[in-house]
């Protein structure tokens, strides 16, 4: 056994007794490598998990919507992507628009798709999904391109592509991950800059 890899199984097993302020400084120090990389700024990191929380909260005051849907939420730059599916795709509709009244949402992108709903099985191959993308987003080949500031999600194979990129950023992502195995379709919903 190498020297480090002992200390690393220690601070590892060690974690879930760690008291709430020694947890608060790693997800605290976590957040601010992220932040470093983000094209975003540290107030509008914030305000998108404030939008998030929002969205699930009116979602979960709705149980007319929540009952005959799946709808899963994210916000990148305050703007807000719906995605999931639904029975009825005016449920959605209405749900999108009511999102769209709630403060500091910019815009919102309604991606419930009408159809049966996802189980347990489904999520979790998204899940590993996204993962995968994640993780073979370091081989797109563009100067200065960070795949960290790309966010991914999933939804029975359909991909959401969010984040602040260059227009050669945007066009080299997408391509790479239409190529991604289980991958069956792409929607960008990119934000593009110039640096």
């Amino acid at each position: 056994m190498k020297p480090a890899l002992p200390l690393i199984l220690s601070a590892a097993l060690a974690i879930p007794f760690l008291t709430g302020c020694a947890v608060a400084v790693i997800g605290g120090t976590a957040a601010t490598v992220a932040t470093i990389h983000d094209r975003r700024t540290t107030g509008t990191i914030i305000e998108d998990q404030n939008i998030k929380l929002r969205v699930r909260s009116l979602l979960g005051d709705r149980p007319e919507i929540n009952s005959r849907s799946n709808i899963h939420v994210t916000s990148y730059n305050q703007r807000v992507l719906l995605y999931g599916q639904t029975e009825d795709a005016t449920l959605a509709e209405t749900f999108a628009q009511e999102v769209s009244k709630l403060p500091k949402v910019n815009a919102v992108y309604n991606e419930v798709i009408e159809g049966a709903r996802t189980d347990a099985w489904d999520y979790s191959r998204d899940t590993a999904l996204v993962t995968k993308i994640k993780t073979l987003l370091i081989n797109v080949d563009v100067d200065g391109f960070d795949p960290t500031r790309v966010k991914v999600a999933a939804s029975d194979g359909n991909i959401y592509l969010m984040g602040l990129v260059t227009p050669d950023e945007g066009v080299a992502v997408v391509e790479y991950v239409r190529g991604i195995s289980g991958v069956k379709k792409v929607v960008e919903i990119f934000e593009y800059v110039s640096v």
